[in-house]
Order: structure tokens, then C-alpha cells, then sequence
């Protein structure tokens, strides 16, 4: 299975993942990056983080980007009826 590393980027700031994960392909990755993104954002954080300007950066074990998974795509909105 493919090794991929999930990278976060909050503004300035880069959370690299240097251990990564076995996954089956990009799909999957782009799955995990989205469960990722969703968890963060529900956590309480001491500041506040514009998630607007803050993506995942997801690479394989060449170091090759496979996907930049933006934070808000991970929103789920649900229609309201008027």
C-alpha cells in the first residue's frame, strides 16, 4: 500500500506529518484529509484560526503532491426549507 503524509497548513504555520499512512489510493487519502479537516475544526482552540486560509497538503512517499484538500470543503451544509 502507498504511503501518505498529511501536512497542515494554518497561515504561516505548517504541521508536518512525518510518519504518514498506508492507504489503498488518493481517494482514500482525500477521505482522510477530509475527517481531518472536520476534526479540527470542531477542536477549541486557544486563538482563533482562519480556517478560510488553511488546507491539508497531502503527499506521497516520493515527496510528490498527490492533493491540497482546502479546510472549508470539509463543511457539510445542509438546505434549509423556507
Amino acid at each position: 500500500m502507498p504511503k501518505y503524509f498529511f501536512n497542515i497548513h494554518i497561515g504561516e504555520d505548517v504541521l508536518s506529518d512525518p510518519e504518514g499512512q498506508s492507504l489503498r489510493d488518493p481517494d482514500q487519502a482525500w477521505e482522510v484529509a477530509s475527517a481531518m479537516a472536520r476534526n479540527l475544526m470542531d477542536t477549541q482552540f486557544d486563538k482563533p484560526v482562519n480556517w478560510a486560509s488553511s488546507h491539508i497538503e497531502v503527499k506521497d512517499d516520493l515527496d510528490e503532491i498527490i492533493l491540497e484538500f482546502p479546510f472549508l470543503e470539509a463543511l457539510q451544509f445542509t438546505p434549509k426549507s423556507h
